[in-house]
């Protein structure tokens, strides 16, 4: 179906999916000196990829259109003053997009922070210079708890609490005298904002809806159901500068986030927009309403089925084009490829791994399949939305390769022997790239099954994991406002101490060593 931001927040796949990348081997030494030309990354030892995953900015989101290519060339050969540039432009965004008014901001994510500081400050200098002090200031930002997610630390870094509210009901009795906005994550939760537009508008709150990754809907659909604002991603579907996004929504309220970035002395102000990347988000949204998105369509299915006729001559191997789900983020259409590993011989996490790390270098979306037995059902699946013409016959070529003749994968052996006793309390500490912390793991034993809590520095959760011989591995994740930390111990008991590797995806890995809790003696004995 192709996934959304909201489906990775739902299915718990965030940190795995911008983990995924971390960890692989290094490809070469970088040369002594940049060679600007087709193999300008190649030439300082980063290897390109071909984008089977999508608008994910840790794949560097997308490529920008030949226009938007041209407009930023064109830009960077001139000096203009950005205040009245950004009004010009404000004025052709409105003339484009239907809305009252559009700034162009440093990405998605700043145009969030810019958003949440003009809701806060307006255009007071007194108030903005104050940012992120927010005492005697509004200070509570509304959103449906079903729209907690990552990104939400953008508006959170002015200091603002988030009250999140699940009802109607509970939105009106959260409204005070310190409520600056509402915000809310486009997507099934934005069903929300119809619910409460009319109590918003009629206590002057205004509302932001965040839709980084959606298509640009005109007129727009979140401002037509009553949203003050809504962000996108300039980098992302709509093929502009990764750096850029874009604000739209009415023109004192937007002025008043321009005032509050760069080039202003404000809180915003280390989230500078060149004058290039506002020309080439102007241009990514003039081409927006000249393209053809059923014809794009219909040429990622014309890839997509390229791709499933090669590597359906394959014995076991299926496939099945999925249509996207209702929503507009991340349109288009996927293609799941699926096979029986013990016939194939290469599970879907070592083919994901293969390819990513091997020439043709390939990134793939949503694998599945990893036992150490190499049994069993395993798949991966194609995102044509970010590839380039003529990459379906490489991807088409390379799949057919691997999965007929899959490379000789070396897996770790099952371990054999009893179970080892770990249950009880044990003392962890992690050693990070930089600095170390001290967290606790409370493990509860049925054989080879564990269950229990990881206690970090101010975070707990439940964590689940086993025990074969001496090899111990666990998973724990800590929610902390709209994200969640995870941790995956892997490690073994050697004379008394549990040692390894623990990964947290994005945040890369770390050794951890563990001591059984020292109780005093006599602990636990009853007096008398």
């Amino acid at each position: 179906m192709g996934f959304s931001r909201r489906d990775l927040f739902r299915s718990g796949g965030w940190t795995a999916a911008l983990g995924l990348l971390r960890g692989h081997k290094a490809w070469g030494a970088p040369a002594r000196s940049l060679v600007v030309g087709p193999d300008i990354y190649q030439s300082i030892g980063v290897r390109p990829l071909v984008n089977c995953k999508g608008t994910f900015t840790i794949v560097s989101g997308s490529q920008t259109l030949p226009e938007v290519k041209k407009a930023m060339d064109e830009a960077s050969r001139h000096y203009i003053h950005l205040d009245e540039l950004m009004d010009a432009v404000g004025a052709r965004l409105a003339e484009l997009t239907g809305a009252p008014w559009g700034i162009v901001t440093a990405g998605c994510a700043a145009a969030l922070t810019h958003a949440t500081s003009a809701c806060i400050a307006g255009a007071d200098p007194e108030k903005m210079q104050r940012l992120p002090n927010l005492a005697g200031l509004k200070s509570e930002v509304i959103m449906p708890r079903s729209s907690r997610n990552v990104y939400d630390h953008a508006i959170r870094m002015l200091g603002v609490k988030i009250v999140e509210v699940d009802t109607k009901e509970q939105y009106v009795a959260a409204i005070n005298e310190k409520t600056a906005m509402t915000a809310i994550l486009a997507g099934p939760s934005d069903k929300f904002l119809e619910q409460i537009a009319d109590v918003a508008r009629d206590k002057g709150i205004p509302v932001l809806v965040d839709a980084a990754a959606e298509v640009l809907t005109i007129p727009n659909a979140h401002l037509k159901r009553g949203a003050t604002m809504v962000a996108y991603s300039g980098g992302k579907c709509i093929r502009g500068p990764q750096c850029a996004g874009l604000l739209l929504g009415p023109k004192d309220l937007l002025q008043a986030a321009w005032l509050n970035s760069a080039p202003h002395h404000a809180f915003g102000r280390s989230l500078k927009v060149g004058k290039e990347e506002i020309m080439g988000m102007l241009a990514a949204v003039e081409m927006w309403v000249k393209r053809d998105y059923d014809a794009e369509m219909r040429t990622w299915e014309s890839w997509l089925s390229h791709i499933s006729e090669k590597v359906s001559a394959i014995p076991t191997v299926r496939t099945q084009v999925q249509q996207p789900s209702e929503g507009l983020s991340n349109r288009t259409a996927t293609l799941r490829i699926s096979w029986d590993a013990a016939r194939v011989g290469i599970t879907g996490d070592e083919l994901e791994k293969y390819v990513y790390e091997n020439e043709p270098r390939i990134v793939l979306g949503g694998s599945s399949g990893g036992m150490r037995g190499g049994n069993g059902e395993s798949s991966i699946s194609i995102n044509p939305y970010m590839m380039m013409p003529g990459e379906d016959k490489v991807v088409a070529a390379r799949l057919y390769e691997v999965l007929s003749k899959p490379p000789q994968i070396t897996r770790a052996p099952e371990p054999s022997g009893q179970p080892a006793a770990v249950a009880g309390q044990w003392n962890v500490r992690l050693e990070f790239n930089r600095g170390a912390a001290d967290h606790l793991l409370f493990l509860e034993q049925d054989g080879e099954n564990l269950t229990g809590t990881h206690k970090g520095d101010l975070l707990s959760g439940d964590l689940r994991g086993t025990v074969k011989a001496n090899e111990v591995r666990v998973r724990s994740s800590f929610r902390y406002e709209g994200t969640r930390i995870g941790y995956s111990f892997e490690g073994k008991l050697e004379n008394g101490v549990l040692a390894g590797t623990v990964s947290m995806g994005e945040y890369g890995n770390a050794r951890w060593t563990a001591k059984r809790h020292p109780y005093p003696a006599g602990f636990g004995r009853r007096n008398g």
